[in-house]
């Protein structure tokens, strides 16, 4: 139990996941906070991700899942914390087009419960612990549907999701602003732009280039590859998210961007010329020769960019990687840690495209 009241016990829900994985290391070297990793480990947890951390004693990790009321309000009960960092969630686009009950399930009512845990545990606080707790919940700048050419997402950006990742999101948004406003929970939101970085599961974008280049597979595209995306270095993520529970105002959402908008195919041929230096091919040709283009994904949003403007004034967030500093970092990352990687593509993710339905029609293969 937590009985040191000056420091500061923090529960990361899905602890394991990629952003997760790297807010629990951030937690535990640059700040004193005791952190508690709940994660269910699924396909996309990988505690592998955290092995550096298994002797610091300030570190716990419980294998729980969210939707377990029981087990989710006995681990409040037992390490009595300050702060939620609630990131556990389904989160590909593509996966919850093939299957988005999973996305209802974990999303939704594994919001819904741990709300409802963190609610009852709140209540019956002292009047000093009551007043330090936040529930920060971090969500996606998806729910927000898709832009032009122009504008930027900013907080009161109406709400239009448009794939069942997004449309679950947005639901745990609302119940996330149902209960501060209902029983007074204080909750914060954060809807963060694409992220990318160290630890990323093969299946997202960034990864799945670094990876299919280096195993000379081809390189796939949706579409035209002119999709828009802002991109976030995952530790300038992490980075907002403590400045958000530590000086966010209850019921409060922060859009978090790192004011990076690039073309899907800009950002394949910025990798590509990455890996041609550093990885350099044994044909001796570049890796913009594998790039494929395929049919697109369907519903997809054409543009997301993020006004991160609020974030800046009230929490004092700015980006400190740039997008060429950030991809630069992270395809050394990947290069690195090759045994990471091959355990996942051995077991659990083949690099297989994801997320085409069969009962929609979508555009021919280019």
């Amino acid at each position: 139990m937590n009985k040191d009241l000056q420091r500061i016990t923090a529960f990361v829900t899905g602890g394991a996941g990629f952003i997760g994985s790297n807010l629990v290391r951030y937690l535990i070297n640059h700040t004193d906070y005791h952190v508690v990793n709940l994660d269910k480990l699924t396909y996309a947890g990988n505690i592998n991700s955290l092995m550096d951390l298994q002797n610091s004693s300030r570190y716990n990790f419980e294998r729980v899942d969210i939707c377990n009321e029981s087990e989710v309000n006995d681990l409040f009960q037992w390490f009595e914390p300050d702060y939620v960092f609630h990131l556990a969630a389904e989160s590909h686009v593509d996966r919850s087009i093939d299957g988005p009950s999973e996305f209802i399930h974990t999303n939704i009512v594994g919001t819904y419960n741990l709300l409802s845990c963190a609610q009852r545990y709140w209540g019956n606080l002292n009047t000093e612990k009551k007043s330090r707790f936040r529930f920060l919940h971090v969500s996606t700048d998806e729910v927000y549907g898709s832009l032009g050419e122009t504008g930027l997402f900013n907080e009161n950006t109406p709400y239009d999701p448009r794939s069942p990742y997004s449309a679950s999101k947005a639901s745990a948004d609302h119940l996330v602003s149902a209960w501060h406003h209902t029983y007074g929970l204080p909750t914060i939101i954060t809807n963060c732009s694409n992220n990318y970085g160290p630890y990323q599961f093969p299946e997202k974008l960034i990864p799945v280039i670094i990876l299919n280049a280096l195993n000379e597979k081809p390189i796939p595209i949706y579409g035209d590859g002119k999709n828009v995306r802002d991109w976030l270095y995952v530790e300038d993520h992490v980075r907002a998210l403590i400045l958000a529970i530590r000086n966010g105002g209850a019921g409060e959402k922060y859009n978090i961007g790192g004011s990076n908008e690039r073309a899907n195919l800009e950002i394949v041929e910025s990798i590509c010329t990455v890996l041609d230096e550093m990885k350099p091919r044994n044909n001796g040709a570049s890796y913009k020769e594998l790039i494929s283009f395929v049919r697109d994904r369907p519903g997809h949003d054409r543009r997301y960019a993020i006004d991160a403007s609020k974030a800046q004034k009230d929490l004092g967030f700015s980006a400190n990687y740039s997008f060429e500093e950030g991809v630069r970092a992270t395809v050394s990352w990947y290069l690195d840690n090759t045994i990471w990687c091959n355990e996942i593509l051995a077991t659990k993710y083949h690099l297989e495209r994801l997320g085409v339905s069969r009962d929609r029609n979508v555009n021919p293969e280019r």
